[in-house]
């Protein structure tokens, strides 16, 4: 893993408080409060499961940092003389371009952005800081990554990153939706959130849980066959998702519809869904398909409908049979779409 401690100390003497940390993993971050010892720290998160891990180590460390979860970074004051952004190597390209950019917006005047890079030699970096801030300063290039930092100077108007898609299915209307980047969907409706939309029954009328929902599009696009008496609950942990399903939803006409940042979901009454649509990340450790098979359950009214899409359907298939002993499931467009009943 990124060891951000090494750049942390080389940039040390430079660092004003108060200081906000953007993202990083919460073992990253934690790190960095340590590092930074006795100074006034906000951590960013966009994630609420993330938010609340990083919460947990904060104690374990005696750390009087804070931890605020928003959609957007700049829905923090500007009030910071540093922000402290590491970025690892494999992370979303599109979510560093907008991180950075809204950093600007964070700082006080003359506050500093300073970049932490896995990269040996970052390409990315030093341009958006120069393209952003006018001006990049850095330290030399070592194995343990790369360090760049920038001044805010004057003002600049924001800059949002965002792509509008367009989406059907089968026949239905066609639907446009607004997507950022830290959101699963960015850019277009996956191939797997279409296969369980063209498997799924949808019912008129039917009380929808989009589970996973991302920016809303698999809650938006099943309202069409619920119809104005239908009503659907848009449920992710991450807050840019849950701001854009209630964006997405109230231009695409919804007008029965919720939305809950959750990753226990707990605030769900027992017994109120005809159907719930999950879609939980593809590739990553399985507990979150479990968790969500497992708690949705319960969730479902008599004779409701689960439906799971997944990549990994050796790991999800066994959770599914023994919280809905006769599920079923069918491939399509290279994903298999798990489907339970609740008796």
């Amino acid at each position: 893993m990124f060891n951000v401690l090494p750049l942390l100390d080389s940039i040390k003497s430079r660092i004003r408080p108060p200081v906000v940390v953007i993202l990083g993993s919460p073992a990253q971050a934690a790190d960095l409060c340590a590092g930074l010892g006795d100074v006034e720290t906000v951590c960013f998160q966009m994630d609420v499961h993330q938010a609340d891990k990083l919460r947990q180590q904060l104690r374990e460390i005696t750390s009087a940092a804070t931890v605020e979860v928003a959609p957007d970074l700049w829905d923090l004051p500007a009030r910071f003389n540093t922000a402290l952004f590491p970025v690892a190597a494999h992370g979303e390209r599109e979510l560093k371009l907008d991180l950075l950019d809204q950093s600007f917006h964070v700082l006080a005047p003359r506050g500093l952005l300073i970049s932490l890079s896995e990269y040996q030699a970052d390409q990315l970096l030093p341009k958006w800081h120069k393209k952003v801030f006018g001006k990049c300063s850095e330290l030399p290039a070592s194995k343990r990554g790369s360090v760049f930092w920038s001044a805010r100077d004057g003002d600049r108007p924001r800059r949002r990153h965002e792509l509008t898609f367009r989406a059907r299915i089968a026949d239905g209307p066609s639907h446009a939706f607004v997507s950022r980047p830290g959101v699963f969907g960015y850019g277009d409706l996956d191939e797997g959130a279409r296969a369980m939309l063209e498997v799924a029954e949808v019912r008129p009328a039917d009380r929808v849980l989009d589970l996973g929902c991302g920016p809303g599009a698999n809650g938006v696009l099943a309202m069409d066959r619920a119809g104005p008496d239908g009503h659907v609950t848009f449920v992710d942990s991450n807050v840019r998702a849950t701001t854009l399903a209630e964006l997405n939803a109230r231009e695409n006409g919804l007008a029965n519809f919720r939305c809950l940042a959750t990753d226990t979901m707990d605030g769900l009454e027992p017994g109120s869904f005809d159907l719930v649509l999950a879609n939980p990340p593809y590739y990553a450790n399985s507990w979150i398909a479990q968790m969500f098979i497992e708690k949705s359950k319960p969730l479902l009214k008599p004779g409701g409908r689960f439906y799971l899409v997944t990549k990994m359907v050796n790991h999800v298939a066994p959770v599914m049979a023994t919280a809905f002993p006769d599920s079923t499931w069918e491939e399509r467009r290279g994903y298999h779409v798990l489907r339970g009943d609740a008796a």
